[in-house]
């Protein structure tokens, strides 16, 4: 599958979620099998435009190609501007937020609320093309509610603005995150459109991925939540689509290794005193994938240094322990 004139490896991208995709998740998750990882939504309100946390989610020291950043906005000069601020910032690929259902976003008129004004849409879209010479890609919900599904109307849209590929949640903005994706929508945008279609929501398993893009004739899958705590999973499922025997599944060494990594990464990245504290909630999400002492969570969560986070997690899988991940 290609972005543009850039290759993916495979046909696995890590989702944009705030909060969480930044530059360490994004390289960890690149180096276990995701072929593209895209950032944290950047703003394009002018005001935020160096504003601390804007920076630091421009920042991609050390990524490897092809860097992708995502846009939200919902003025076509504004979008356009933060396109061609972010690709000199080193963005390679411009992704355009149409897909999130958060309330603070939808509110003003942002995220998946554009897809209730095709027009807006378009402006958007042929604004943010023609500001940079990077590749522009696009992500959308189904529609605005069950009754109201546009992703393929939209989907036209955007390949006639120069869009070069689109990902469709497989749920409208209504439902934000509830129930469970559908995914016939998604198979006719592909129906519809020329350019490359991403399938998202709901993929947690390498059976689930195979499973997407045999009934979407998706190009590639995209895969958020599922990844809390399991970056590995990319691995599996690039290897069950392979048809590798290898789960992919990491051991005990390995999974500590990976841990004290992205921890090592965060304090890097953040700092000790804002890194300690956003690492907390990334080894609670990996928690959920190991059995441990039911103490082990509370305990963490309160450590205040680096040291003492990297010493707990060297204790829980000492030799003792060990048998705690598997």
């Amino acid at each position: 599958m290609y972005i543009g004139p850039f290759r993916l490896a495979n046909r696995l991208i890590l989702a944009p979620m705030a909060g969480v995709t930044d530059r360490p998740f994004r390289m960890l998750c690149r180096r276990y099998g995701a072929a593209l990882a895209v950032s944290e939504m950047v703003s394009a309100n002018p005001a935020l435009r160096d504003d601390r946390k804007t920076l630091r989610r421009s920042d991609h020291s050390g990524e490897p190609e092809p860097r992708a950043v995502q846009i939200l906005g919902n003025d076509p000069a504004a979008m356009a501007e933060a396109a061609r601020i972010n690709a000199d910032r080193g963005a390679q690929i411009i992704d355009i937020n149409m897909g999130c259902p958060a309330k603070k976003v939808c509110h003003k008129a942002a995220g998946s609320a554009l897809l209730k004004d095709e027009g807006l849409v378009g402006r958007i879209l042929e604004a943010v093309v023609e500001a940079t010479t990077v590749p522009v890609t696009l992500k959308i919900r189904t529609g605005w509610d069950p009754d109201h599904r546009n992703a393929v109307a939209i989907a036209k849209i955007a390949e006639d603005a120069g869009i070069r590929a689109i990902t469709v949640h497989g749920r409208t903005r209504a439902c934000g995150f509830s129930g469970q994706a559908e995914y016939l929508t998604i198979q006719r945008v592909k129906q519809a459109v020329g350019i490359p279609v991403i399938a998202n929501g709901d993929i947690d398993s390498p059976e689930k991925a195979a499973a997407v893009l045999e009934l979407t004739g998706a190009d590639a899958v995209m895969i958020g939540r599922a990844a809390l705590g399991n970056p590995w999973l990319f691995r599996r499922i690039d290897h069950f689509l392979s048809g590798e025997v290898e789960s992919g599944l990491p051991g005990a060494e390995e999974t500590r290794d990976v841990i004290l990594e992205h921890l090592k990464g965060l304090y890097a990245f953040y700092g000790d005193h804002l890194g300690v504290r956003i690492a907390r909630k990334h080894v609670g999400w990996y928690l959920n994938h190991l059995s441990c002492p039911p103490d082990f969570g509370p305990l963490f969560n309160v450590q205040d240094c680096a040291d003492q986070q990297l010493d707990l997690i060297n204790q829980l899988f000492n030799e003792e322990c060990r048998k705690l991940a598997a």
